[in-house]
């Protein structure tokens, strides 16, 4: 079904689909993570992943994956519709998130569980010791690893894609176990609270077409 198609049936669909994800959490804010000093080759590969620039509109050579993505597409869409009820808004939403994940070699399903229970999807959601937008940057992370100017993690690709990096960072230090990095994430490593969350607000998100 082609994006127009799934425009016209928002209304119905979105309400319906979103009534099986039950009460949305409130947002859990990522402002426990510790700024921890950086080894010099660390700081410029992650400032590296962060500048790196590309569309995040993909671009399929194989049909099978074009349609795979299409159909991964609509649905998250009908799953969203209450947070987000503007179509366009909301596509470009998914369509960054899946792009920033894969290019992070993340699970697109967890990052979309990490982003609920964070800011329950809120562009411009702020906690009570400053961690910024959709994935709740703490705005140390800017003089770090960006280019120090803290306003730009209200930018939708920008707080992703320094999410996800950041993530991905913590996943690598863990040596690719997600629990300790999600706990990481938080401020809250070894502790079960966070990540169960996070394990939880992911089932609503997952798909035969997530990848």
């Amino acid at each position: 079904m082609s994006l127009a198609g799934w425009s016209r049936r928002d209304s119905m669909l979105g309400v319906l689909s979103l009534g099986a994800l039950g009460a949305w959490p409130e947002p859990a804010a990522a402002g426990g993570q510790i700024e921890e000093p950086l080894a010099d080759s660390v700081r410029s590969a992650l400032s590296a992943a962060i500048a790196n620039s590309a569309p995040p509109v993909p671009d399929f050579n194989d049909t099978g994956k074009r349609l795979a993505y299409l159909r991964w597409l609509g649905a998250m869409s009908d799953r969203l519709y209450r947070r987000k009820t503007d179509f366009q808004t909301r596509i470009e939403f998914l369509q960054t998130v899946w792009y920033e994940s894969r290019r992070a070699g993340l699970d697109t399903t967890l990052v979309l569980g990490l982003i609920q229970v964070e800011s329950a999807f809120r562009k411009f959601a702020i906690s009570r010791v400053g961690a910024r937008g959709y994935m709740q940057i703490m705005p140390f992370w800017a003089r770090l690893i960006g280019d120090g100017d803290v306003g730009r993690l209200f930018n939708m690709q920008t707080n992703l894609r320094f999410g996800c990096v950041i993530l991905r960072h913590y996943l690598d230090r863990e040596r690719g176990d997600t629990f300790m990095a999600l706990g990481r994430y938080n401020g809250s490593r070894g502790r079960a609270e966070y990540p169960n969350a996070v394990y939880a607000a992911a089932k609503n998100w997952t798909h035969p077409d997530a990848g």
